[in-house]
């Protein structure tokens, strides 16, 4: 990891800055579409210079249509005595998402048949949606339901489901190159601190970072409703697309888990290989995962039309805590040390990427001689003297134009942080010269585009 990244991650109190802001985000109901959406987007706003893109009810994206938009003022069922007993205001996890508006007295039976919980988890409430199936619900607690008497309750859900609009977050950053690096979070759920919050925060922190120093890739943020809000950007942007050489879909960030990188579709994108480098020579705990087409949105830009070298960066995997989807996700489940090893992981992962320059050696006829150029250590010198050399025996031996630093690092088995240093070592003898092209690799399979 290059200095200035290992300052901006170590030196500062970035774990506990991204905590609050994921308390600050946490109250707000937020689904694919409406206010609650666009003030998220609107917070985000005030760390960033984010463009707030509407994209209107019944745009037809690829297979899918913008849907109408859901907004929410209150929920509630009251007992006869005309008290609360399931309040919107006290959780806004206690609605099912999208739930149609409804005003009826039902008794306890029917009710129960829109009451949704979780039985081995008794003192949690569940969170549910229904974005494409007009009807409507209430999640519990198990032990909220069973406290429930049989009686005659009040119904209301005070919503409104109506053409409006889809509402995503972009913003753009220019670098040197055109080729962009994409980066993107769904900030569709409501208060869910790791599935959804800890995505949005370290983005938004990454997006600030990354405007404050030199780039050599250009860099698209993109804040999205979960599969929608995916598949809206791909089929209104679709020529931008071509000029996406790497991304990241961030997610799930805050919790105890080990840091879990899933492949692109690509499988060997210099993606891929930039996060599982990284990983496995820092210090994480960290597991690789092959791609497949369930999860977030990375499925959306690796799907076989696209093909984009998109991964996923995650801790604990979807599905894999009890605390997914669930009241329990809250503000004690993630954890500023754990936010703050994520962003820092995040940042190393893309500094690699900046910095994977291809060299050519001015002086290709069997190897200079260094030490008359100060770089072989000829008295003593340091623990990791023999190391260092090896590093600029291979750059030299590898650098023919064709060869990334990440190549030589791979086939090396030295870690690119030594690679590089060889290789500015080099240059500042002569004996390299710094391509002026990325080495772009080959598409690992054709992809034909048709229209049906």
């Amino acid at each position: 990891m290059s200095q200035a990244v290992q300052s901006a991650a170590v030196q500062s109190d970035i774990g506990h800055d991204l905590h609050r802001f994921i308390d600050t985000l946490y109250p707000i109901c937020r689904s694919i579409t409406g206010e609650g959406l666009r003030e998220t987007l609107r917070i985000i706003g005030t760390h960033i210079p984010l463009t707030l893109n509407e994209v209107p009810t019944g745009t037809q994206v690829f297979d899918w249509t913008v849907p109408n938009e859901w907004n929410i003022r209150d929920a509630y069922v009251k007992n006869s005595r005309g008290e609360r007993v399931i309040d919107f205001r006290s959780s806004n996890l206690h609605v099912v998402n999208y739930s149609v508006p409804i005003r009826s007295k039902i008794n306890l039976a029917e009710l129960k048949t829109h009451l949704f919980t979780l039985p081995d988890r008794p003192d949690w409430i569940p969170y549910r949606t229904s974005y494409y199936k007009e009807t409507w619900g209430f999640c519990v607690s198990q032990r909220h339901l069973e406290s429930l008497l049989d009686d005659e309750y009040e119904v209301v859900i005070d919503s409104n489901l109506q053409p409006g609009h889809l509402t995503y977050g972009e913003y753009f950053l220019s670098g040197e190159l055109p080729d962009e690096i994409i980066i993107s979070t769904h900030c569709c759920h409501p208060s869910m601190c790791n599935d959804n919050l800890s995505g949005i925060a370290i983005a938004a922190f990454l997006a600030k970072h990354l405007s404050m120093r030199p780039r050599r890739y250009s860099y698209r943020f993109l804040f999205i409703p979960g599969t929608i809000g995916a598949i809206t950007w791909l089929a209104l942007n679709e020529e931008k697309t071509s000029r996406i050489r790497h991304g990241l879909v961030l997610t799930g960030l805050g919790d105890n888990g080990k840091l879990h990188y899933k492949k692109s579709r690509q499988a060997s994108a210099d993606m891929d290989r930039a996060a599982a480098h990284v990983l496995q020579q820092g210090a994480y705990e960290h597991q690789l995962l092959d791609f497949s087409p369930y999860g977030y949105d990375e499925r959306q830009f690796c799907s076989p039309g696209f093909n984009l070298a998109v991964g996923r960066l995650s801790r604990s995997p979807h599905g894999t805590f009890p605390e997914y989807h669930t009241s329990a996700d809250n503000l004690s489940f993630v954890h500023p040390e754990k936010l703050a090893e994520s962003f820092d992981a995040c940042l190393q992962i893309l500094d690699l990427l900046e910095r994977n320059g291809t060299f050519l050696n001015l002086n290709p006829k069997c190897e200079p001689q260094l030490g008359k150029r100060g770089l072989y250590g000829m008295i003593g010198g340091t623990a990791d003297a023999g190391t260092r050399e090896l590093a600029m025996l291979w750059v030299l031996n590898r650098a023919d134009g064709s060869h990334s630093l990440l190549d030589l690092a791979e086939r090396s088995k030295l870690s690119f942080e030594l690679i590089r240093a060889a290789a500015e070592n080099l240059q500042e003898q002569g004996l390299l010269r710094e391509c002026l092209e990325f080495v772009r690799p080959m598409p690992t399979e054709s992809v034909e585009r048709t229209e049906s």
